[in-house]
């Protein structure tokens, strides 16, 4: 139990970090794309460019795997 913790907590903490990186440079977040989804449904993706498109469906999980890989890295070293 406490291994799964400390992996959440990891991408939590990535996951936030990206999302403060991405706003700045200016590509779509979650966020921005469930509220697009909200109001023109799945015509969101004639309204989203493909760099966003890349970072939302590729970038961003890879990125929050990358918080999975710590914080099971980091258990392995406490524990």
């Amino acid at each position: 139990m406490i291994k799964l913790y400390t992996i959440g907590i990891f991408i939590l903490i990535v996951a936030i970090i990206a999302n403060a990186i991405v706003i700045n440079i200016g590509l779509k977040s979650w966020y921005d794309f469930i509220e697009l989804l909200t109001n023109y449904e799945f015509t969101v993706f004639k309204e989203i460019n493909v760099l966003d498109f890349l970072w939302l469906f590729i970038g961003y999980p890879m990125i929050l795997s990358l918080g999975y890989v710590l914080g099971n890295k980091l258990y392995s070293i406490i524990f």
